[in-house]
This record gives C-alpha cells, sequence and structure tokens, in this order.
C-alpha cells in the first residue's frame, strides 16, 4: 500500500497516548538510517551509511532516466554513424542490428508503462480508490526491475562506445564547429554560438551555473587584479575607477577556494587550473555587468592584469583569460555549489529527519518529500560520479583525491545560518541598495524563498500554537542536535520559537528545491558545450595578454572524448524534472495524495495558497523573462523539482 502523511499528525508532547510508538518507530528507524563519516570519495564527510530499500526510486523517475539515456544513446549512435561515413570508424553491421533491437525493446517496455500509468487515475474522494485501464501493482514492480536492468545496460554502452572513443580520441578538434559537431541528436544550447561575448561571459556570473560567488568589491580594487584607473577608463567610457568604487559599482569573483586542488593527468596528458580572479564593474547609466580584468593566477608574480580587448595581438591573450575563469567556474560550480552545498548538506538533513522524527510528526510529513531520491543520488555519485576513473575525475582538472578532498571541505565548511539567501546576498553586497539591477538569480531565488516561507510558516501555524510548543518539542530537539552534531551543519541551531522554525525549515526546501534547481539544470543548458564552460585547461594558462594565438587558446580545451563525455554526463544530471515543487504525492505507485490533514489540503488551506503563490512567481518571472535580453528560466517553479533527486 502506498505510504501517505498521517490524517492527524502530531507534535510530541500533544501525543501522550502514541509515546511508545513513536519511541519504537525512531528505534527501527535508526537501525536503517545509520551514520557514517567513511565514505572513501567523501572523506569525512556525514552521510547514510547503507542505502535502505525504501529510498529507491519510484517507477516514474526510472522512466525518465531511461527515457533521457535513450536520447544520449540516440546522440551516440548518430555520432558513429557520421564517422564512419567519413572513413574515421568501422561499425560492424552485427553488433548495430543487435544494438537497434535492444533499444527497440526498451523503447516498447517505456511506451507501454507510460500508457499504462496516464491511465491511472486516482479520485479525490476516495485516495485509495483507483479507475480506469490501469498499472496493477506487482507489474509496476517488475517495470521498476526491468527499467533499472535497461538503465545499466544503456549506461554500459554509452561509456563504452568503442568505435566513437578511437575516433574522436585520433584528432582533438582544433574548431568550435568541431566540439558542436558532436551534437547529433540532441540540440546544440544557444551558448555555442553566444559564448565568446563579453556581455555572455558576465551574464554567467548572475545567470550561470554558479550565481552564487560573484560579491561586491569594498574600499580599494584587490591586491590580486589591481586594475589601474587607466585600464579601467579604456574599458568604460565616461567613468573613473574611483568613482565606481565609491558607488558600490565594482564586482569580483575569487576562486581562490580552489587551491587545495592538485592538477592531475588523462591518458599522459597534463591538466591545469588556476585560482583567477575576476572583475566586473556596471557603469553609469547601466544596471548589468561588464567584464573589466582578469588575473589568471595571483600566485604568480609574472601574471598581469588581462583586460578586454579586440586588438589583433592581445584578443586571444584576453580569450584565454576568459577561458581560466570558466573552467575554474565549473570547478567552484561542481564541487561547491552543486555537490557540497545543495546533495550533501541535504543527506545531512535527510538522515537527521529520518532517525528523530516519527511518522506521526508534522515536519516529518513536511520534510520527507523533499528529500525524495537524495539518498540514492548522492549513493549513486559517490560510487560512480566522484571516483577514480568516473567523470570527475576525467572531466576536471584535479586529481580525483584532490577533487574529493576539497568537496568534502567545501561541505563540512557550509554555514547553514550563512548561507540562508536572505542572509547570502547581504553578505556578499546584494543588499536593496545594490547597484547592480540585472541579477535574475537573486530577483527570482528571493520570490521563491518567499512562496516557500509563506508556506511553511502557515503549514507550522497549524501545529504550533505558541513559541513554548517549539521550546517543548523533545523530537525537534533531537532532530537539530543530530543536524548540527552527527551532522556536521555549521551555523546550525535548534529552532526555539515559531519564527526560527519557519527559517529554518524554508532554508531547508529552498534548498533542496530550488538552490539545487539553479545550479543543476544549467549544467544542459550551458555547460553541457565545453568551450564555454569545462573542468580542466588542457595548457597552461597565459601569463600575459599580447602575442597570444586563435591555436593556443583552443589548445586549452578539452580533447574531443572529453568533450563528448561531459556533454553526456551534463545532459543526463541536467535533463530529469521529476515531481516540481508544490506537489506532493506518495513515492509509492499509484502516487496517492501526500498530506491527508483536512487542515493542510482543504481547498482554502496552505497547501492551496502555496500553489497559488507559486503560480503567481511563475507568471511574474515569465513577464520579467519578456522584459529580458536573455530569459532566466531555472527558477520558474515549474521546473523546480520539489526534491534533490538527481
Amino acid at each position: 500500500m502506498a505510504q501517505q502523511a498521517p490524517v492527524n499528525p502530531t507534535i510530541p508532547q500533544n501525543d501522550p497516548a502514541g509515546a511508545a510508538a513513536r519511541k519504537a518507530y525512531l528505534e527501527t528507524m535508526q537501525q536503517q538510517y545509520e551514520w557514517t563519516d567513511a565514505v572513501p570519495s567523501l572523506p569525512g564527510v556525514p552521510a547514510v551509511k547503507n542505502l535502505p530499500d525504501s529510498e529507491q526510486p519510484s517507477l516514474e523517475w526510472w522512466l525518465m532516466l531511461v527515457g533521457v539515456l535513450l536520447q544520449i544513446h540516440r546522440n551516440d549512435t548518430a555520432a558513429e554513424e557520421a564517422l564512419a561515413a567519413k572513413g574515421l570508424a568501422s561499425l560492424d553491421p552485427l553488433v548495430l542490428d543487435a544494438d537497434k533491437a535492444f533499444v527497440g525493446a526498451v523503447e516498447k517496455l517505456v511506451t507501454s508503462l507510460e500508457q499504462k500509468i496516464a491511465g491511472t487515475k486516482v479520485t479525490k474522494k476516495n485516495i485509495g480508490t483507483v479507475v480506469g485501464e490501469f498499472l496493477e501493482e506487482e507489474a509496476a514492480k517488475a517495470g521498476v526491475a526491468a527499467l533499472k536492468d535497461y538503465a545499466a545496460k544503456l549506461i554500459s554502452t554509452i561509456e563504452h562506445r568503442a568505435a566513437l572513443k578511437a575516433a574522436s580520441g585520433a584528432s582533438d578538434p582544433r574548431s568550435i564547429d568541431d566540439y558542436r559537431e558532436i551534437f547529433k541528436t540532441i540540440d546544440i544550447p544557444a551558448i555555442a554560438y553566444t559564448f565568446q561575448d563579453d556581455r555572455e561571459f558576465a551574464r554567467l556570473r548572475v545567470a550561470g551555473p554558479n550565481a552564487v560567488l560573484i560579491e561586491l568589491v569594498e574600499g580599494s580594487v584587490p591586491a590580486s587584479c589591481p586594475i589601474t584607473a587607466e585600464q579601467y577608463a579604456a574599458i568604460v567610457p565616461n567613468d573613473t575607477l574611483a568613482a565606481a568604487l565609491a558607488d558600490g559599482r565594482i564586482f569580483q569573483c575569487d576562486y581562490k577556494d580552489l587551491a587545495t586542488i592538485e592538477p592531475g593527468i588523462w591518458n599522459g596528458q597534463a591538466k591545469y587550473l588556476t585560482c583567477p580572479v575576476a572583475l566586473f564593474a556596471v557603469p553609469p547609466q547601466s544596471g548589468s555587468l561588464v567584464p573589466i580584468a582578469i588575473n589568471c593566477d595571483p600566485s604568480n608574480p609574472a601574471c598581469e592584469v588581462i583586460t578586454p580587448s579586440t586588438d589583433p595581438d592581445r584578443q586571444w591573450g584576453w580569450e584565454m583569460a576568459k577561458f581560466c575563469v570558466q573552467a575554474a567556474d565549473g570547478n567552484y560550480h561542481e564541487l561547491f555549489a552543486h555537490l557540497a552545498r545543495t546533495h550533501l548538506v541535504i543527506e545531512a538533513v535527510a538522515v537527521a529527519t529520518h532517525r528523530h522524527l516519527p511518522d506521526q510528526h508534522p515536519l516529518w510529513a513536511l520534510l520527507v518529500r523533499h528529500f525524495e531520491g537524495t539518498l540514492f543520488i548522492n549513493w549513486a555519485a559517490a560510487v560512480s560520479l566522484i571516483t577514480k576513473g568516473g567523470p570527475i575525475d576525467h572531466i576536471f582538472a584535479g586529481t580525483i583525491e584532490s577533487s574529493q578532498a576539497t568537496a568534502a571541505k567545501a561541505r563540512l565548511s557550509f554555514n547553514f545560518a550563512e548561507g540562508a539567501l536572505p542572509a547570502n546576498l547581504a553578505a556578499r553586497g546584494f543588499g536593496p541598495d545594490s547597484k547592480l539591477a540585472d541579477y535574475p538569480y537573486r530577483d527570482d531565488a528571493l520570490l521563491v524563498w518567499g512562496a516557500i516561507e509563506g508556506w511553511v510558516r502557515s503549514y507550522v501555524s497549524v501545529y504550533y500554537a505558541a513559541d513554548s510548543d517549539v521550546a517543548g518539542d523533545t523530537e525537534l530537539a533531537a532532530w537539530g542536535s543530530a543536524i548540527a552534531g552527527a551532522g556536521s551543519i555549521e551555523g546550525f541551531v535548534t529552532p526555539a520559537t515559531i519564527a526560527d522554525l519557519v527559517q529554518v525549515l524554508t532554508m531547508i526546501i529552498f534548498t533542496g528545491s530550488a538552490q539545487h534547481a539553479a545550479v543543476n539544470f544549467p549544467q544542459k543548458a550551458i555547460m553541457e558545450f565545453a568551450p564555454a564552460v569545462t573542468g580542466a585547461l588542457w595548457q597552461q594558462a597565459p601569463d600575459v595578454q599580447g602575442g597570444a594565438t586563435k591555436a593556443q587558446w583552443l589548445a586549452m580545451m578539452p580533447p574531443q572524448e572529453m568533450a563528448l563525455e561531459q556533454l553526456k554526463v551534463l545532459y543526463l544530471l541536467g535533463s530529469i524534472y521529476y515531481r516540481p515543487l508544490g506537489t506532493y504525492v506518495s513515492p509509492q505507485y499509484p502516487y496517492p495524495q501526500w498530506f491527508q490533514d483536512p487542515a493542510i489540503i482543504g481547498e482554502d488551506g496552505p497547501l492551496a495558497r502555496f500553489n497559488a503563490a507559486l503560480a503567481g512567481v511563475e507568471q511574474t518571472i515569465v513577464e520579467r523573462n519578456a522584459n529580458r535580453l536573455h530569459p532566466y528560466t531555472f527558477l520558474l517553479p515549474s521546473l523546480i523539482p520539489s526534491s534533490t533527486n538527481i
């Protein structure tokens, strides 16, 4: 039977008759959800020791995954056929026929399951009643098993396309068109044609995969990128560096936290990475950033400040400097903003929730749907993504050991209170008087944060009448202590008041849903095209700007085999939109509505108001995008999954 939230959730002090049952439930959960900090690929990071069976993804999720894998497989097949047509690869007809038969079987199963699920309907009057032609429960379980098997076989095939690897490794691309050529049946992202534009480079700081690093420069130009007044005046007309600093119009991205990464080697070829500093300005009578300077390697005294230029002798030095920033940004995004500060933070909260909040607790009912798939996908990443020989090892610059250690450090140094969106924006200099008007991530994220905060406040008020109810909740106290203690979440303080509780829950739900969406889905839209954002430099960064060539710039880019792997991995990670924010249904087929408490699901209740608020946010962002030069879609509520499940 599908699991659902209780009809009458209660906090422990209001449920004296159920104390024994609550205790027994938690004892069972604590045996299933054990802590460990010995995951080999994430040293010292608290995680679940063994993945409980209940954390396996749903039938719908597996269908989405297999569907995306089929799209990647089709792109690979088309790429192989194109190489064969050019005489760069030979394909065995028998292997091709077997491959087509296998794909046909997968497609047949996917179509059948999708049609049967579409025919499954759950009535509003009786949640347990299913009407119409539908998928039997046992058939659903069998479907999951078959899809898991097909997914494993598809992944194996995608990872071991021998003809494709041999041909792509035979001659590295030396033109941007060569990188575009690997997109056969997968659409080429728009950034493949705009990434060299300086305005696009600046826009990525506020609307790209890593829009959480840029910060205001206060006082004086940083010593790590000492642009002069003369250099600034040549870049920004009718302005002075002194005036821009005084007005709060100079910003920086400093990648100093990447210093722990030790560059590694792939197939005997050295990879490189620096910790650049990039400066940006908002010109007078403008609200948008323009790039003004880059120091590719502040630790190297020979590195000069490189500035925008179209001079034939200096323009490729500038392009190389931007590429250094993009490689650093790719590492910071993947290890810090994405893996450490969404996936791994939420895992600690999820484990603590299962261990210390019984299934009769209202906060258990609120939170667990926001953890759906997280422990599974984190486990999968730990054993395949960030391991020796995995994509992080291949695509990114560091030795796998140093990348793992850097991600672990990023997670353990994350401060929960300081990471909350309003506090984080203020700390980076983006208060109400910020001169940076064009910051789509900030503006849209605040809308979503507000909608979540309103939902949480309405929900909490149903079960906590006064601050004393929060202070007297012993299960809540144990939960908070576990997150801060065993979970090693710095800056987490157990809520003592209703206001505290609302902020803590808002932060958790926002991080697992909206913040993850903001850093995950640009992987497909932007990062799948390696010349735009990648994980390593394949030639050293320039010390000086003059004399560089286009060939040297291209030589910094990854080999075609690495670009293809990057496309496949990031296309997969950025393509699964499973259960949008505001959707609360059971994780078990046939997925009845999750909440059952009439105080929550009434026609004008908290859940209905939350979904109305999300619809309002959606409309506002759509209207904003109509007036933006480049629409920002990553925080449209309809495109925000409820949980970190990919």
